[in-house]
């Protein structure tokens, strides 16, 4: 089976900055849709995973939630 043929299983993760969405994991799958869509003029639909940046969230980020 091929991607052409199935789709995706496995989403591709994702993230949203002030830039725009880029690609965190799954390049090769990311370029393998591009790559169909230009040779067979035809949208493939992928199943995205958006993840957290969690590099602005300080020591106070998780709160009370955090208790031992």
């Amino acid at each position: 089976m091929s991607i052409a043929q199935r789709g995706i299983i496995i989403p591709i993760k994702v993230m949203i900055n002030d830039e725009g969405i880029y690609c965190v994991d799954g390049h090769k799958r990311c370029s393998a849709c591009q790559i169909l869509e230009e040779t067979e003029n035809r949208e493939i639909e992928v199943n995205c995973m958006i993840t957290n940046d969690f590099s602005k969230s300080g020591s106070t980020y998780w709160g009370a939630r955090n208790h031992h």
